[in-house]
């Protein structure tokens, strides 16, 4: 009897199965966060004004921050988040693509700016008019608070880092982004 396996059946039982799991292994969201149901993306799409964010390398320093999201052809949501470096004078753009991770009408999608990697985008509150929305990435070191214009009114800024801080993402940490 022999031990040698052939090297296919080794990449068809322990490797495509690894790489499946790596590719989809982000897709997931804070155990404490559930997210909007009877969600529209017809509504949703559109530009948002990033008014606070957790930091986060890629877009450190950046302000007049936005997210425009578009229906593809294809069915997938196109997303353009765009800001302006001051230190650069420049604008820094970068281009994804958005998948629902379940249903439609449920706020959790899976977006990707590099090739097959998604990570999660769950958006947990969301005003009946689409005006204000909470949004969480795969854990909670993810947070933005987005709006349909670059201010929005103190109560709701309160309600929405309060409800953050309630799930456990360091609101104390948020940067809250200029728009002039």
């Amino acid at each position: 009897m022999s031990l040698i396996i052939p090297v296919h059946r080794v990449a068809r039982t322990l490797l495509l199965p690894l790489l499946a799991m790596l590719l989809g292994g982000c897709v997931t969201k804070p155990d404490a966060v559930r997210p909007v149901e009877s969600f529209s993306l017809e509504r949703y799409l559109g530009t948002w004004y990033e008014i606070a964010r957790l930091d986060h390398s890629f877009e450190r320093g950046l302000s007049r921050v936005t997210a425009h999201y578009s229906l593809d052809k294809d069915g997938s949501v196109r997303v353009v988040n765009r800001g302006y470096s001051e230190e650069k004078q420049q604008w820094r753009e970068a281009v994804g693509r958005a998948l629902f991770v379940n249903q439609p009408d449920q706020g959790f999608l899976k977006v990707s700016f590099f090739g097959p990697f998604y990570g999660a985008y769950v958006i947990i509150d969301l005003d009946e008019h689409y005006r204000y929305a909470l949004v969480c990435g795969p854990n909670t070191s993810y947070l933005w608070l987005l709006a349909r214009t670059s201010t929005i009114p103190d109560p709701v800024k309160e309600r929405l880092v309060a409800k953050a801080a309630g799930l456990g993402f360091a609101t104390s940490d948020l940067i809250f982004v200029k728009h002039d």
